[in-house]
C-alpha cells in the first residue's frame, strides 16, 4: 500500500511540474506573439509613412530617405525575430523611422502628426536648442534646432556607441562613422565639446569618462555621466542576447 501511495505522489508531483512548464512555455509564446505583433504595427505604419511622402527640400528628402533605411532594416529585423527582446529592437527601429519622417513633415512645413514614443537614449541626449557654428580641426560644422539649407541632417537624439547625441539638425552626419564601426575617434569628442558646451538642454558630457579629462558640464538635464549611460531607457539592449548586427 505505501509503495502505490509513493508511485501516486511522484505521478502527480510529475504531472504538476509538467503542467506548469507547459503553462510557462505557453505563455512565453503569446509574450513573443504580442511583441511581435506590437512590433509589425509600428514597422506597418512606418512603411505606410515612407511611401506616401515625397521630399520637397533638402532636408526633407534627406530625413526620408534615413526612415527608408529604418523601414528596411526594421523589415528585416521582423524576419528574424525569434525572442521578446528582438521583436522589441524591431520595434525601436521602426519607432526612429517614424521619427524621421516627423522631422521631414516638420521640415516640409507641415503636420507632423501626434506625438511618438520617446526611443531608447532619447531623452538623456537631449535636444540642440540654439544654433551653432564651430571649427573643429580646419573643418567648419554647424548644429540647429531647425532644418536649413545649411542642416539638411537630422538625428532625433539617443545613444551611439555609448554616448549621447542630441536630437537637432546637423550639417553633416558626423555621427555615422561611429554607428558602423562601434567606436568614437578622439576627434568627434573635440567636435562634441565645440559643439555643445554650455547649450541648454543637453545633458553632462564628461569629459573625463571619455578619457579626456576635464568636464563639459553642459545643460541641466541632470548628471549623465557618459560612463554611467549603459542603462539607455525604454529596451534595455546590454541584455539582448541573440540582437540584430546592422
Amino acid at each position: 500500500m505505501g509503495t502505490i501511495v509513493w508511485v501516486v505522489v511522484l505521478v502527480l508531483l510529475v504531472a504538476g511540474v509538467f503542467y506548469l512548464v507547459s503553462q510557462s512555455n505557453a505563455r512565453k509564446v503569446r509574450e513573443l506573439d504580442d511583441a511581435k505583433a506590437e512590433a509589425r504595427r509600428w514597422v506597418e505604419r512606418l512603411g505606410g509613412q515612407v511611401m506616401s511622402l515625397t521630399g520637397g527640400n533638402a532636408a526633407s528628402t534627406q530625413a526620408l530617405a534615413d526612415a527608408s533605411e529604418r523601414f528596411t532594416a526594421a523589415g528585416s529585423q521582423m524576419e528574424q525575430a525569434r525572442t521578446i527582446p528582438q521583436a522589441r529592437l524591431v520595434t525601436q527601429t521602426a519607432m526612429e523611422g517614424l521619427h524621421y519622417v516627423r522631422a521631414a513633415r516638420e521640415a516640409m512645413g507641415m503636420d507632423p502628426g501626434p506625438a511618438l514614443p520617446e526611443i531608447a537614449g532619447q531623452k538623456q541626449a537631449g535636444a540642440v536648442s540654439e544654433d551653432r557654428q564651430v571649427t573643429v580641426e580646419g573643418h567648419a560644422y554647424a548644429a540647429s534646432p531647425q532644418s536649413g539649407s545649411g542642416t539638411p541632417y537630422y538625428y532625433p537624439g539617443g545613444m551611439v556607441a555609448g554616448r549621447p547625441v542630441p536630437r537637432g539638425w546637423y550639417s553633416e552626419p558626423w555621427w555615422k562613422p561611429a554607428l558602423v564601426a562601434g567606436a568614437w575617434g578622439v576627434g568627434t569628442f573635440l567636435l562634441m565639446d565645440a559643439m555643445f558646451s554650455g547649450m541648454h538642454g543637453i545633458g553632462d558630457y564628461g569629459m573625463a569618462d571619455m578619457g579626456m579629462g576635464g568636464d563639459m558640464g553642459m545643460g541641466d538635464m541632470g548628471d549623465v555621466g557618459m560612463g554611467d549611460l549603459g542603462d539607455t531607457g525604454g529596451f534595455d539592449f546590454g541584455d539582448m542576447g541573440g540582437g540584430f548586427d546592422f
